[in-house]
């Protein structure tokens, strides 16, 4: 009887082991040497720098913007707002009335900055991760006018930024129209910067 359990026991440790060097180590190893090799912006974290060297945020990772001189990012739930480590939507549904307590400043505020009409969904509530990278094209023209005006540039010039900087779905039809806002606010300064030379 104990003979069988210690040669039934030892073929178990062996491929335990095995698979756990061959799942645990070699195959995440293969996987990032493929990602550097192949995709090396992408398995870095898609970092973008400024002029100078410095990381100035991701192009998968929503920030916020402060400044009233930049387009707006939506809102989010995660942590303190766009914290990687609390990852989460608000997990309110539309009858909620802590999500319409919760909106309703921003659709205030956005109205005070000139915004009319219907506001497009995303630039008051907060997507399913909360670190949301980009808006609807709606929700990016429905800021060109506090744009233009802070910045002191003509609206066509700063609706026209946004319609270059419109990603459409991945083979014509995976996922929808989109703006990465962190690109489009770099494209914002290099335009502002031109136009003061």
């Amino acid at each position: 009887m104990g003979n069988d359990f210690t040669s039934s026991l030892r073929p178990a440790i062996v491929m335990t082991i095995l698979f756990a060097i061959l799942l645990g180590i070699l195959y995440p190893l293969a996987m990032t040497g493929i990602g550097q090799a192949i995709f090396p912006s992408q398995a870095n974290g898609s970092l973008v720098r400024d002029q100078r060297g410095t990381v100035i945020g991701s192009t998968v990772v929503g920030q916020a913007f402060t400044s009233d001189r930049y387009f707006q990012t939506r809102p989010s739930a995660a942590g303190k707002g766009y914290d990687g480590l609390a990852s989460s939507g608000s997990n309110l549904g539309p009858t909620a009335q802590a999500l319409v307590d919760r909106v309703k400043p921003d659709v205030e505020k956005r109205h005070a900055e000139g915004a009319t009409g219907v506001l497009p969904a995303d630039l008051v509530t907060a997507s399913g991760s909360g670190l949301d990278p980009d808006l609807s094209p709606e929700a990016a023209f429905a800021q060109v006018a506090r744009i233009a005006h802070i910045r002191g540039m003509p609206d066509v010039q700063v609706r026209a930024l946004v319609s270059t900087h419109v990603d459409h779905p991945l083979l014509g039809f995976l996922g929808e129209d989109r703006v990465n806002v962190l690109a489009l606010n770099q494209a914002l300064d290099r335009a502002g910067t031109r136009r003061r030379q």
